[in-house]
């Protein structure tokens, strides 16, 4: 009797419902579903319904209906897309780098950052915010995404970022003459010709605004980690981005560029190196994310201490210096309430494996789940996105990916993504 029982109850979850499905009608048979990581609910044999690249509905057991598409995820953990707040899509490092800037066109760029939109969307990351490129190249890159001539994750752009004149961000280490002809019409001095540089990128078309609030590892000069803009170019930046309906989130390293930035009423700080005691109270009391790319941190020390180095001596001694330091920041801020949102800093490191981020956030002392959670609800949030992404539920975004074990024990797990859907668009 009790195998009768047994047989019968799965058949009944395999029954098609009555009716016929739209033809773009998908149904997502999850062995495992994490819906909503905020509350870590694990839940088994579920089905999502997509229409339209939305989720519609989410149903108990293993539904289909006639003419609409399975996909059979029933051995599978599925759980939301993955969000990197931190890429630069259209480069990589690599010891050709310096030639490359010199060599590229912004189209070239533009087809490069193709195939590496490719390789972030198959690892499982549907969302991700491209923190500083030639802006003609990643909006093109953009748009190409958008259109779905490109397979690729869903980008926010921010356009070349906002930089000090010879500082990080600028062109260093060549001739003034290249120098000349390369810098971006992004760097800036005084407050007012900052405000026209955020200006100029938002009607270039950035969706948010950043800016190199301090030095840089891998800018080629000897100018520290330190503080770069004055207060009264800070505060310009933010008041002209907030007043135009854009965030500013800013590359900090140093301490006193971080409690500067905050203190003008930036958004969220990237990297964060040497976050103080004052600067993570003045995060709490804000409100603002850190974004702590602790791949790029492992990258670049691992570089500069390597027998194949290939930076400069400028970059080794500043990657030498701040890598060492970024995930004991990370446990400080972590233990101290922060709010912290996935980045990677990919095109650091290589595209295609931005899920390595998570084990390093684990060994910072984050528990997997809490890992996840920077990757998809924190993200969304981070980003004003919590009604279309970071969780699965009707009317969100059906962005949806899938593993074969259970991240929440072995969150490395994430690194080998088997199923991509993004938009209700199988890719994997």
């Amino acid at each position: 009797m009790r195998k009768l029982m047994t047989g019968a109850c799965a058949l009944a979850t395999t029954v098609a419902l009555a009716g016929v499905a739209s033809a773009q009608t998908t149904f997502v048979q999850a062995g495992r579903l994490l819906a909503d990581p905020a509350t870590g609910k694990v839940e088994t044999a579920k089905t999502l319904v997509l229409e339209k690249g939305q989720v519609v509905r989410i149903l108990d057991g293993y539904v289909a209906e006639k003419g609409g598409k399975v996909v059979d995820l029933k051995d599978s953990f599925v759980l939301p897309g993955l969000i990197d707040s931190h890429v630069h899509l259209t480069g990589e490092q690599n010891p050709n780098g310096r030639l490359q800037a010199v060599t590229q066109s912004p189209s070239d760029s533009a087809m490069v950052g193709a195939g590496f939109a490719r390789k972030t969307l198959m690892a499982g990351f549907t969302t991700v915010a491209n923190l500083g490129a030639n802006s003609q190249a990643i909006f093109a890159l953009r748009a190409g995404v958008k259109r779905g001539d490109v397979a690729g994750p869903r980008i926010l752009a921010s356009g070349s970022s906002i930089s000090v004149h010879g500082g990080h961000g600028d062109i260093n280490g060549y001739s003034e003459d290249v120098m000349h002809a390369l810098r971006p019409e992004s760097v800036c001095s005084g407050a007012d010709d900052c405000r026209r540089a955020v200006r100029e990128q938002i009607w270039l078309g950035a969706d948010l605004i950043k800016i190199t609030a301090t030095g840089g590892v891998l800018s080629n000069t000897a100018a520290g980690l330190a503080k770069q803009f004055s207060d009264a170019e800070l505060g310009a930046i933010v008041e002209s981005a907030h007043s135009m309906g854009r965030k500013v989130t800013a590359h900090a390293h140093g301490g006193d560029g971080i409690n500067a930035f905050l203190k003008a009423g930036g958004d969220s700080i990237e990297h964060g190196t040497y976050l103080d005691n004052e600067g993570i109270a003045l995060m709490k009391k804000s409100g603002a994310y850190l974004v702590p790319t602790l791949m790029a941190g492992d990258f670049v020390y691992r570089i500069a201490s390597g027998s194949n180095n290939y930076f400069t001596p400028a970059q080794t001694a500043k990657a030498l210096e701040a890598g060492p330091k970024m995930l004991d920041m990370v446990r400080r801020a972590h233990a101290g309430g922060v709010k912290i949102a996935f980045g990677t800093d990919s095109g650091v490191s290589a595209h295609g494996d931005n899920a390595g981020e998570f084990a390093l956030l684990v060994k910072a002392g984050m528990t997997p789940l809490e890992a996840i959670q920077t990757a998809t609800v924190n993200a969304a949030d981070h980003f004003s996105l919590s009604h279309e992404i970071g969780s699965l539920a009707p009317g969100k975004a059906a962005d949806l990916i899938a593993v074969k074990g259970d991240p929440l024990k072995d969150v490395t797990e994430l690194q080998r993504v088997t199923s991509v859907i993004k938009g209700g668009v199988v890719y994997k």
